[in-house]
């Protein structure tokens, strides 16, 4: 009855409104003003601008506050009032990196003064909508999850605004936070004592991934409203966000909820999957379940409850499950991830624990249990080099011999279209120079890293889903026409194709360390030509199209993105 009551007034609202146009998702009057099963939103309308409208900091899910953390994601309470669309949400909580926010929810200077310290808040299970300016329906939809090493990360990034892309893909593109972090990802069952995991459901510690599943359920239920196409979901992700996307190829809360995947720059493989010296992209559940048991016995100890930790451990572990999820979900949210950060326990993503995720992603795909579907995969020729601190796991020192706060002001300082008499010497260890060097240089060690963390997981995805379904595609992402010395520094580097994909090359943690005048043509025209091709996949599954001037063959074909400062190198491997 209240969702009749709720139509009821729309209705009456469209009537008086002007009658010239259709309401909501057929180029109504307002066109910002649309209906959810909730209740409406108003957004803003940027057709002036950027050609398209948009809707900021919807709520999806209730805050995760209270009883409801370490809780599966709830459907938002209604609203009775038009209720204002125009502000990103906050950030989920993290530990500032400069990856995520700054002190004001936003990209800005306060990001280098911001590291290592709480920022966001748990109130924050928001989307973001985006679409075309114009009055037509059933556009295809495309929801993206940030990457951030599922540690930080947030849906304001500028490089993640969805309105270049909407307009170029001609398609609603929907973006969303999650909970970061042990908020997100946390495999201690006692938290879900006494009920089973909710609703007789089997405990997951997967929070994270079920807020995915909940956006993309949020979708299913609301998004024709905004004129998109329920039955054509696109789900992307990069980094963290592709990691989780794979997750949910396999997981059945998320069957039938999207049919299509793009996974950049992520993988799904446990160690066992890979050959040895690789670095897995997923870690069993047993490391998880320590994790937590450190992380409550660290807590009790830093609350004067046991003298150490072999003591608290012992204590806790008498413990009942009320009163570890008591103590827990009374706890400052902050004071949990500074602990994390202080004790060493860092290390999140998705828990393979049979319920949401498989025990075994890699063989549950090759035995053909998961959502076949299109999948369009990419990754960059220098993935390593955004990864030069792990150089350690190589035997090696840190890549860089300046600290996160110190890049960061470099990079905000750099002017790129000036003489400059900084070099990689200036921020790279003297171990790994000149970069050039074979064997030891900064490019050969950091392109070994890349090939055993990101390039075995790669391959292990693609070749397991390949030998179920043919229409699988790759691409690799070669730019590297920064200016000097980022060039060497990054190159195409993880991440680095993100800006080509959304379109956006405006302020951003990098922008200024690899967008310069002299490389803004051939930027340009790259960006275009993957954009659209990502245009053709949300539209059709294949991403073939005219601009690639050449057919983009399968996996195991790579199809080439690169580009020198003025034209497109586009090629297949």
């Amino acid at each position: 009855m209240a969702y009749f009551a709720k139509s009821l007034r729309w209705g009456a609202a469209c009537l008086a409104a002007l009658m010239t146009t259709a309401c909501g998702g057929s180029g109504g009057t307002p066109p910002e003003l649309r209906e959810t099963r909730y209740g409406m939103v108003r957004g803003t309308d940027d057709s002036a601008t950027s050609g398209t409208y948009a809707w900021k900091g919807v709520p999806y899910a209730q805050p995760p506050v209270g009883p409801l953390r370490w809780q599966p994601p709830v459907e938002p309470a209604a609203w009775t009032s038009e209720r204002s669309a125009t502000r990103f949400g906050n950030a989920c909580l993290q530990m500032g990196r400069i990856y995520g926010p700054g002190a004001n929810n936003r990209f800005d200077d306060t990001i280098g003064q911001t590291l290592n310290t709480p920022l966001g808040s748990e109130d924050c299970l928001t989307l973001n909508i985006w679409r075309p300016a114009t009055a037509q329906d059933n556009l295809p939809v495309l929801v993206f999850i940030h990457g951030g090493s599922a540690i930080s990360g947030y849906t304001a990034d500028p490089v993640y605004d969805g309105a270049a892309l909407a307009k170029s893909a001609n398609a609603i593109v929907v973006t969303a936070n999650y909970r970061l972090d042990v908020l997100g990802y946390l495999q201690l069952p006692a938290l879900h004592a006494g009920n089973n995991g909710s609703g007789g459901n089997a405990y997951t510690g997967n929070y994270a991934l079920l807020d995915v599943v909940q956006a993309l359920r949020f979708v299913q239920g609301n998004i024709h409203r905004f004129g998109g196409n329920a039955g054509n979901v696109t789900l992307m992700g990069q980094s963290a966000g592709a990691i989780n996307a794979l997750a949910l190829l396999t997981a059945p809360q998320a069957s039938g909820l999207f049919h299509k995947l793009v996974p950049i720059s992520g993988g799904i493989s446990l160690a066992t999957n890979l050959p040895a010296g690789s670095i897995p992209t997923l870690n069993p559940v047993s490391r998880y379940a320590t994790q937590a048991s450190q992380l409550l016995a660290h807590l009790a100890v830093a609350d004067g409850l046991a003298p150490a930790l072999p003591e608290a451990q012992a204590l806790v572990a008498g413990w009942t499950p009320a009163q570890v999820a008591s103590y827990l979900r009374g706890k400052d949210a902050r004071v949990i991830l500074q602990t994390v950060l202080a004790k060493g326990l860092t290390g999140s993503g998705p828990i393979p624990d049979g319920v949401v995720v498989p025990a075994d992603p890699i063989a549950e795909i090759g035995a053909g249990r998961y959502q076949k579907v299109p999948v369009l995969s990419g990754y960059t020729a220098e993935e390593g080099k955004l990864f030069a601190p792990f150089l350690v796991l190589l035997g090696g020192k840190p890549g860089m011999k300046i600290s996160d706060a110190d890049r960061f002001a470099m990079m905000q300082r750099f002017d790129p279209d000036a003489p400059t008499t900084l070099t990689a010497a200036d921020i790279l260890d003297a171990s790994y120079l000149p970069v050039t060097a074979p064997g030891t240089g900064y490019n050969a060690r950091t392109q070994l890293l890349g090939n055993v963390f990101i390039g075995a997981s790669r391959d292990n995805l693609l070749n397991a889903l390949r030998s179920q379904q043919s229409n699988v595609w790759n691409y690799q992402f070669n730019w590297a026409q920064q200016p000097a010395p980022w060039n060497d520094v990054y190159g195409a580097a993880h991440a680095f194709d993100l800006p080509f994909v959304f379109g956006n090359f405006g302020p951003s943690v990098f922008a200024k360390a690899t967008n310069s005048t002299a490389n803004q043509p051939g930027r340009l025209a790259l960006s275009r030509a993957m954009m659209d091709s990502l245009r053709a996949f949300v539209h059709t599954g294949d991403p073939n199209n005219a601009t690639l001037g050449q057919t983009w063959q399968p996996w195991p074909r790579k199809f080439i993105f690169d580009a020198d400062q003025k034209a497109v190198r586009l090629s297949v491997q």
